[in-house]
């Protein structure tokens, strides 16, 4: 009898077993916001009571760095656990980041996603909010770069970031760099012309007025096409999708917010009999920046504030949904940002349209500790122990890693995963990180290296090049935007610019071996790490190539034509 009975419950306690150890998966991750913003990192004036409980019914992680100060790279590497320089998401160039809905570059369709390994586990998969990681390569249908490659069954948000352009009056750093761009040629062919026309009064050289028209017509046409193209730059790059359709072009800020989470939530509802996995991976708070008029207006750091409390709010809603499906205990929960905040960031009025970092110098497009400190709060009641604070070295690429142990799935064994396991340290079974070092790319050029020797509480910070404020003595390069990783718009150093992080964590007096008995010691163990490390980083094609960032008209997405300026609404909003 005994027999029998245990042959009837046996599968119902592997269920239970196995539910236990299959949590459900929700990433918060917001854009552009700083550790000095969040409530339960210092911030008194911001009101963030959602994220903050998150914190105290959890893990807070007092040194958890992003892997790269942009939002491409950055999100690249926390999806496959991987510094973006191995998958080629790291530009040889100027620009870092997907500029266009029309360029050909992505995350290779050959990366191993997390969601993906989720998706193969019987997880349902959702992204709603940012991707920022390609979309399409051949053809404006081909949808190579899309999250559904990526092991995400569902889909709503956008596949680029949210520009300046798409909002109406907001101004436009793209226009801005384009201008800058085709002033050189235009003005060489302005000053050609002008130079003909001389020699030919002067009899010094002889040319049609054929040849003289015709340049006219190109610098007219030329100048014609830019303006066109920039005005019309918030139909191509701003638009909502559903899954593989286009449904609003260009996107409405009116409620964006509040739809956002209302599909967070009935995605949710959907999957609450299976696992699932949730990546919120908000809009805010990018510039343009925006709110909903029940926020607008309520903050004390204006639309930045605006826009940061209400998505405090939306994690609110999603935390009190999973409570009200008794999800509470069943559900890992993570909240960072994909970076720091935008120091240079400001409204036309002069209005500070950047958040804070804190204590930390720097901000987004910065390795100073401003660029890449990020929030890191882990929540899963029962498991992870509340109120817990952490100062151990971790990553954003060690989610990767937490994620596919946590569900029993295996590693990819064919490639160099640099994240680590989290559980150990936030359970508290270990007290020390698995990172000794972490090594900082600004694009594609090693920028600094972070080394926490075993059994030190020490914290080594070695700069090869930094970049060159704007003007001197602030804490931003506010001549270009954001900073630059290459000549003439950086200083290298040699021997490398050292700062002990647990000494002086905002960066603002370099060791020397007049100050630091163990300076050339430290200086060649972070040598060698470097050697060691760049041995593993095998080349691969460039994703932020010229030729994968460029605007491709054959590329472009468009719910309509392009002689209807690709637009359309199937939200039912005002766009």
């Amino acid at each position: 009898m005994k027999l029998v009975l245990l042959a009837f419950l046996l599968p119902w306690i592997t269920g239970a077993q196995h539910t236990k150890t299959r949590p459900n998966f929700v990433v918060f991750m917001l854009d552009d916001v700083g550790i000095g913003d969040i409530g339960c990192y210092g911030n008194k004036t911001l009101r963030t009571p959602n994220i903050d409980r998150i914190a105290n019914d959890g893990v807070k992680l007092n040194h958890h760095i992003a892997a790269a100060p942009l939002c491409t790279p950055s999100r690249a590497a926390f999806l496959t656990g991987r510094y973006p320089v191995r998958s080629g998401v790291a530009s040889l160039g100027s620009v870092g980041v997907f500029l266009f809905s029309a360029s050909s570059g992505g995350l290779p369709a050959e990366e191993v996603t997390f969601s993906k390994l989720l998706k193969e586990e019987g997880y349902s998969t959702a992204l709603i909010g940012k991707w920022h990681l390609g979309m399409n390569c051949n053809t404006r249908d081909d949808l190579c770069h899309h999250p559904h490659h990526y092991g995400f069954d569902y889909f709503y948000g956008m596949i680029m970031t949210n520009l300046k352009d798409c909002i109406r009056g907001c101004g436009s750093v793209i226009s801005s760099g384009l201008r800058r761009r085709f002033t050189v040629p235009t003005s060489y062919l302005v000053i050609t012309l002008i130079t003909l026309v001389t020699l030919h009064y002067a009899g010094l050289f002889r040319v049609t007025w054929r040849v003289i028209f015709y340049g006219i017509i190109i610098v007219i046409l030329l100048l014609a096409l830019l303006q066109i193209f920039i005005y019309n730059l918030r139909n191509l790059n701003c638009f909502l999708m559903r899954d593989q359709q286009i449904i609003q072009q260009p996107f409405s800020v009116e409620n964006l917010t509040r739809r956002m989470t209302n599909e967070a939530i009935n995605f949710m509802q959907r999957n609450e009999n299976k696992p699932f996995f949730l990546f919120v991976s908000f809009i805010q708070a990018h510039t343009a920046l925006f709110a909903s008029p029940d926020f607008r207006g309520k903050s004390m750091h204006g639309l930045y504030g605006d826009a940061v409390e209400e998505a405090d709010w939306s994690v609110g809603q999603i935390l009190d949904a999973i409570e009200k499906m008794g999800l509470r205990n069943n559900t890992f929960i993570y909240f960072t940002s994909d970076q720091g905040a935008h120091v240079e960031e400001a409204a036309a009025t002069g209005e500070k349209h950047g958040g804070s970092n804190g204590i930390y110098k720097g901000g987004k497009s910065t390795n100073w500790e401003g660029g890449i400190r990020i929030p890191g709060l882990f929540r899963w009641p029962g498991v992870i122990p509340a109120g817990t604070v952490s100062d151990e070295l971790t990553s954003n690429m060690d989610i990767f890693t937490t994620v596919v142990k946590l569900v029993g799935s295996s590693l990819p064994s064919d490639r160099i995963i640099d994240g680590h396991d989290l559980m150990p340290l936030l359970q508290g079974k270990i007290r020390t990180s698995e990172h000794e070092f972490l090594f900082h790319y600004c694009n594609a050029y090693l920028n600094a290296v972070r080394w926490h020797p075993r059994h030190s509480n020490s914290i080594w910070k070695a700069f090869l090049f930094t970049p060159n404020f704007y003007p001197e003595g602030s804490n931003g390069c506010f001549n270009t935007h954001v900073c630059m990783c290459m000549a003439p718009f950086v200083t290298y150093h040699d021997p490398p610019l050292l700062f002990d992080l647990s000494k002086d964590p905002s960066e603002t007096t370099p060791l020397t071996p007049e100050t630091e008995p163990y300076f050339h010691d430290i200086i060649q163990v972070i040598h060698q790490a470097v050697e060691n490390h760049t041995k593993t980083v095998k080349k691969v094609p460039n994703q932020l190539s010229f030729n994968n960032l460029i605007w491709k008209p054959w590329l472009q997405p468009c719910c309509s034509s392009l002689s209807e300026f690709c637009y359309c609404d199937r939200e039912g909003g005002q766009a």
